[in-house]
């Protein structure tokens, strides 16, 4: 009865540690089911093989071998550098052209499914793109038609990938290279139009350095003239109003004699004055006629003076 016993106890032992098992193992599965979607990530689920729903923020549980995460999609705008593209233009010029495409996820079940690797796509969209724009441009417009070449690019990428739930918000030119050759005819095209346009600046300066000039000596000409002018005015003003002055005061001083009622006395005196200061102190002889009414009298007089004058200078 003990042999009968001991069996079953162990076996009821071995189901015990198989079914702790089982069930640890139950959790661990469900607890590795379960995903937490963040706020810039989208996942694709497929049930059976085929697509089932798309999640969003939250957390979400996989049914253990039914669910699987077909594709994780980021949902921020996303960046690619793409290696430079050989594109020939109109005028036959060979040249690299490299751009650069940021683009964003609108539909994850477009993007898990519409194509199979869509950055692969879009690069060689855009390269076979890039090409067909530069195929209607010649040198000089490409190297000055950036705008449109990132305008067209980026019409095109858009409307090409909206079946793959992606859309192309812009497309930007990063670099043209040129062959070596037209590098180096371009730099010397460059050269010498800065050296054409310092030598017109030079000409332009020298210009107006000797306008400026000859207008500052034309104004202080006028400005010299102007002072001369106002200096002969204001000169002969001060000599108008000087001689105005003078017979001023000879009118004043013949009214006062005048209104002193002076007799012949003290008009004789005056010529006395007179005559004394006509001689001015050379004269040696002053002959001094006695009737001042005579002029002819005074004529000779003053003639005699004049006499003793020179013969004393000489």
């Amino acid at each position: 009865m003990k042999n009968f016993i001991r069996p079953n106890i162990l076996l009821s032992t071995e189901l015990t540690i198989i079914l702790i098992i089982l069930i640890v193992g139950a959790l661990i599965i469900i607890a590795t089911r379960f995903r937490l979607v963040t706020q810039t990530k989208k996942y694709v689920i497929e049930r059976l093989g085929a697509y089932h729903q798309t999640w969003g923020v939250g957390i979400h549980f996989l049914i253990p071998f039914v669910d699987r995460i077909a594709a994780v999609v980021t949902l921020k705008e996303q960046v690619r550098d793409f290696e430079p593209q050989p594109v020939i233009t109109k005028d036959n010029v060979t040249m690299q052209i490299d751009t650069v495409v940021f683009f964003q996820i609108t539909d994850p079940k477009l993007y898990a499914y519409g194509v199979d690797n869509p950055i692969s796509a879009i690069e060689n969209l855009s390269a076979t793109t890039l090409r067909n724009i530069i195929g209607d441009l010649d040198l000089d417009e490409t190297l000055t038609s950036r705008d449109l070449i990132n305008t067209k690019m980026r019409s095109i990428l858009d409307e090409a990938t909206d079946a793959w739930g992606i859309k192309v918000n812009r497309v930007e030119v990063k670099n043209i290279v040129p062959p070596k050759d037209i590098r180096e005819s371009m730099e010397k095209q460059m050269r010498a139009e800065r050296e054409r346009r310092q030598t017109i600046l030079l000409a332009e300066g020298d210009k107006r350095a000797a306008i400026l000039r000859a207008e500052g000596e034309s104004e202080a000409i006028i400005l010299r003239a102007e002072a001369q002018k106002q200096q002969a005015i204001r000169e002969a003003e001060g000599e108008a109003e000087s001689i105005r002055k003078l017979k001023e005061a000879e009118a004043l001083g013949i009214k006062l004699i005048k209104d002193a009622k002076a007799d012949a006395a003290v008009l004789q005196i005056k010529a006395f004055e007179s005559l004394n200061k006509l001689a001015d102190g050379q004269a040696t002889k002053i002959v001094v006629p006695t009737d001042f009414r005579n002029i002819a009298s005074t004529l000779l007089a003053s003639a005699e003076v004049m006499k003793d004058v020179n013969k004393v200078d000489k």
